[in-house]
């Protein structure tokens, strides 16, 4: 029997069977998807998720790799508004790491697969699940394609004392525990894609505060920056024309569509699952409370679930009593999660299309608050999520 089965090998998942591997666990990863997606959502990573990752060994590759945002600007109509630095924060890490998503899937998979090659099966995805209350089995099919309807007929069982769902929003553990979810969708709809930097600014992540809605700027590895636009409607049919288009009309900034290399439209909504933990099964990640991307604090709060959790696991497989530990973990998880939905709500607040005498008003006041430091040094902290303990 194994000690634990993680269902979802995305960034959460990987990096809690890099955690319980190096405990010396017998681990499996169940993921559906037969190859690692090359499409890359997430690029930021928090100072508390870099702490959480040096513990894993991969923080430094990562660190070398990707882009140190150490500054932000906030600019409308082309004149700054304002500015912050990460330097003030009062972490290891002053800054805010830009890297594609793939590539620290990628670190975290070699990770795992150093300390145990088997650990990690692909296509394979879970049917149904039996909390046997000393054990739990799920039946797992083949799957030839991304989606359930792509399953094949022949299916396996797998045992283990514990399971762990990380297995995002959509998540087939949640399903089959019968776990609720509580939330909203949003109206805010965005257009992203990533090209390569024509500007000035550097390592500096950009927001420009237009009447038609936000647009965010951030550097890339490889020189490239991603761009997010807010839009009126969902454009699942635009092309990297468009986004430019867009991009030029409320910044000014000309970038080239045709060497356009990632290009992605995407609705926001949150979701809470209404438990984290139910018997010998937990749920982690975007699997227990999903948040909008908006803020890039969603991998970073996963990689913090694991980081909690994995402890407890290592304790409850010793014979020790957990349960008030698991309580524990579960109010401060969730309140946390609930945390960062707040600012990602604020997030999009702030960008949603407004007239331009009302942007004038709030630059003004803005100007004036943060005419001080210690306002910008606290808004730095919250963007950066430091001083979010990762244990």
């Amino acid at each position: 029997m194994l000690d634990v089965l993680i269902v979802g090998a995305g960034p959460v998942g990987l990096y809690l069977g890099a955690l319980l591997l190096q405990e010396g666990l017998a681990v499996r990863i169940l993921e559906q998807r037969t190859e690692r997606s090359t499409h890359s959502r997430a690029i930021g990573i928090h100072p508390p998720g870099l702490a959480a990752l040096a513990e894993v060994g991969i923080a430094a590759d990562l660190i070398s790799e990707g882009v140190h945002i150490t500054r932000g600007l906030a600019r409308s109509a082309g004149q700054p508004v304002t500015g912050l630095r990460f330097e003030g924060i009062g972490n290891r890490y002053p800054f805010i790491l830009a890297l594609p998503q793939t590539r620290t899937e990628e670190l975290l998979q070699a990770r795992v697969e150093i300390l145990d090659p088997g650990a990690l099966l692909r296509g394979l995805a879970v049917t149904a699940l039996h909390d046997a209350g000393n054990s739990v089995t799920l039946t797992a099919a083949r799957a030839a394609g991304e989606g359930l309807d792509t399953l094949e007929a022949d299916s396996q069982h797998l045992t283990a004392r514990l399971v762990v769902g990380a297995d995002g929003a959509r998540s087939s553990v949640r399903r089959e525990l019968r776990i609720a979810t509580r939330g909203r969708n949003y109206p805010d709809t965005y257009l992203m894609g990533d090209f390569p930097d024509t500007g000035t600014d550097g390592s500096a992540a950009v927001l420009y505060l237009e009447t038609g809605g936000i647009v965010e700027s951030f550097p890339l590895p490889g020189g490239l920056r991603r761009w997010v636009v807010h839009t009126d409607t969902l454009l699942a049919g635009a092309c990297a024309a468009d986004l430019a288009q867009l991009i030029a009309a409320r910044t000014g900034v000309a970038v080239p569509a045709g060497e356009n290399s990632m290009l992605s439209a995407f609705g926001v909504r949150s979701r809470m699952a209404t438990s984290m933990v139910q018997g010998r099964v937990a749920l982690i990640g975007d699997a227990a409370h999903e948040i909008s991307p908006i803020g890039g604090q969603g991998m970073n709060l996963g990689w913090l679930d694991a980081a909690a959790l994995a402890p407890i696991i290592v304790a409850a497989l010793r014979g020790e009593s957990t349960g008030l530990r698991l309580e524990r973990f579960e109010q401060t998880r969730m309140a946390a999660a609930r945390r960062a939905s707040a600012q990602a709500w604020l997030n999009m607040a702030l960008g949603r299309p407004a007239p331009a005498s009302f942007l004038e008003t709030r630059h003004l006041l803005v100007r004036a608050v943060f005419g001080a430091q210690w306002p910008r040094d606290l808004v730095a902290r919250r963007f950066s999520m430091a001083g979010w303990a990762h244990r």
